[in-house]
């Protein structure tokens, strides 16, 4: 619940942000947001995928961090990218352990952000399949303190980032039509779900040669060369949801 002097400083921090007209406005947006808000550092972080893929990384992290971060690739294995990805709303940090099993490798990571000036943190992540991905990032130092009654002002600021960043970019224009029949892509969803060839001809009433074929033709027009791929293939242009597979799998 936001009171009405975070609401006002909400309200006076996205229009800041929402005005940003090139990369360099949007840095300086979110420098004083994160100031005004107790932070000491900020990262939004933004990927446009697909045959016109595009990128924006802004942020103010200590330059050892910085340097180390982006030195090793460290967003591969980042367990904060990974916690976003399986979370709709903001979350701190230190809370990372309730939406994935942490390694020795992860706790390792975070532990040399803080020894390189980046203790506690508040990720929001924005996430479109086949599209997009997303994240803003509100942090402190290791011997200061979160700003907690400033959580639910950094959800929405980092959301209007996110959203700021992406129109800057602009977004991947949709394809025009399926990639594949619909008899195919029944035959795609059965596949994530696990069925072989002769269970989804059982299934469709159709015969085994011919769900062969058209998962076959499934690939072909993807130009990939395994079920794995294909599906998430189908998955990231939305002609199977996770929903139809997970939902299926939990019933079953």
């Amino acid at each position: 619940m936001i009171d009405v002097k975070h609401f006002h400083l909400t309200e006076e921090l996205a229009q800041d942000i929402s005005g940003a007209g090139h990369e360099d406005q949007l840095f300086a947006a979110l420098a004083r947001a994160a100031g005004r808000m107790g932070f000491d550092h900020f990262a939004l972080a933004f990927d446009r995928r697909g045959g016109d893929a595009a990128s924006m990384l802004v942020h103010n992290y200590p330059d050892a961090w910085a340097k180390l971060y982006v030195g090793l690739d460290l967003s591969a294995t980042d367990p904060i990218r990974r916690a976003g990805e399986r979370s709709i709303t903001g979350f701190e940090w230190r809370n990372v352990g309730r939406f994935i099993p942490l390694s020795r490798g992860d706790r390792q990571l975070l532990s040399v952000a803080r020894e390189s000036g980046v203790g506690d943190g508040f990720t929001v992540p924005r996430h479109l399949p086949g599209e997009a991905t997303g994240s803003c990032s509100f942090a402190v130092s290791p011997r200061t303190g979160m700003p907690s009654d400033m959580l639910n002002v950094a959800e929405i600021i980092g959301a209007f980032a996110i959203a700021r960043a992406r129109e800057l970019l602009g977004t991947s224009p949709l394809r025009p039509q399926s990639v594949l029949t619909e008899r195919q892509r029944e035959c795609v969803l059965w596949s994530a779900r696990g069925k072989t060839a002769g269970e989804i001809a059982d299934i469709l009433g159709i015969s085994e040669e011919t769900v062969v074929r058209h998962l076959k033709m499934a690939r072909d027009r993807y130009s990939v060369h395994c079920r794995s791929m294909l599906i998430l293939c189908a998955l990231f242009d939305g002609l199977i949801g996770f929903s139809d597979i997970y939902d299926w799998w939990r019933s079953n």
